[in-house]
C-alpha cells in the first residue's frame, strides 16, 4: 500500500451529439461540407481526479449515464480522454464487454486463440491454459461450433475464463460479476475473490451496492459526470443508498 498505480488528473471527455437526423452517408457529406451539421456538446466526464494505491479495490457508483463506464474505458486505453490526463503503472487487464474480441464465424477454440492475442497473450500461453479456460467456462463440447450459435451466458463465460487466465496487476471490471446464471456469478466472484487475495489492484463498476460493500475498501460516487463524494466504501455506498 501506499504506491499509486492509478492517477487521474482533471480528466474530462466530451461528445459532440447531432441536433438533426441525417439518413445516409450521401446527405451526411453534403450537410457537412456546407457547415450545415449542428451538434450539442455534451461532457459525459468532467474534471474527475483521484488516485488509486497498489492493493486497493474501488467501485465506481452511479446510476445509468453517470458516466462509469466511459471512465473504465478511459483508463483501460479504449478511449482517449478530451481532456486532463491519466497515469498507469503496471499490467492492466480489463473486463469490460465479455466476448467483444469475438469472431462470430470462428469456433469456440479458435475464438480463444483470437481473443487471447488481443489480450497480448502467446500461442504457447494459450495452449498451456487452454484446458483450464475450457473447464472453467463449462463449454466443453461446444468448442468446436461457430461463436454465432453460442447464448449470450455462453459467451460470457468463455471470455471471463479467457481474460481471467492470468493474475493481472491491475483489474478492471464493468459490471462482469451479473453475467450468467447464479452458478455461475458463485462461481465468477469466487475467482475474482482469488485474484483479491493475490493483492491486485481492481477498479469496480457495479450497481449493486453491497456488492462494493463486500468487495471493495474504497469508492467513488459519479452523478452526471462529476464525482459526488470519493472515500472509504462504507461510507460512500451509504451516502448514495440514502441520496
Amino acid at each position: 500500500m501506499g504506491k499509486s498505480v492509478i492517477k487521474v488528473e482533471n480528466v474530462g471527455m466530451q461528445f459532440n451529439l447531432s441536433q438533426e437526423k441525417v439518413d445516409n452517408l450521401k446527405e451526411y457529406v453534403i450537410k457537412m461540407l456546407k457547415r450545415e451539421l449542428l451538434f450539442q456538446e455534451f461532457w459525459a466526464l468532467k474534471n474527475i481526479s483521484f488516485e488509486i494505491e497498489k492493493g486497493d479495490r474501488m467501485g465506481v457508483l452511479g446510476l445509468n449515464g453517470a458516466g462509469k463506464s466511459t471512465l473504465l474505458k478511459i483508463i483501460s486505453g479504449v478511449m482517449k480522454p478530451t481532456e486532463g490526463n491519466l497515469e498507469i503503472k503496471g499490467k492492466l487487464v480489463p473486463l469490460l464487454e465479455l466476448g467483444a474480441g469475438f469472431d462470430s464465424n470462428y469456433t469456440g477454440r479458435e475464438n480463444i486463440y483470437l481473443n487471447g492475442a488481443i489480450l497480448g497473450y502467446t500461442k504457447e500461453f494459450l495452449d498451456e491454459k487452454y484446458d483450464e479456460i475450457v473447464e472453467f467456462a463449462e463449454i466443453r463440447d461446444f468448442m468446436d461450433v461457430p461463436i454465432k450459435n453460442f447464448s449470450s451466458g455462453m459467451r460470457a463465460r468463455l471470455g471471463f475464463a479467457i481474460a481471467t487466465v492470468v493474475e493481472p496487476e491491475i483489474l478492471v471490471l464493468d459490471e462482469v460479476l451479473s453475467v450468467g446464471d447464479a452458478k455461475f456469478r458463485q462461481k465468477s466472484e469466487a475467482r475474482i475473490m482469488e485474484l483479491f487475495d493475490e493483492g491486485i489492484t481492481v477498479l469496480f463498476v457495479s450497481h449493486s451496492i453491497e456488492q462494493v460493500k463486500r468487495l471493495c475498501n474504497k469508492a467513488i460516487w459519479l452523478e452526471k459526470g462529476k464525482i459526488v463524494m470519493q472515500g472509504d466504501a462504507e461510507e460512500v455506498c451509504n451516502k448514495y443508498a440514502e441520496s
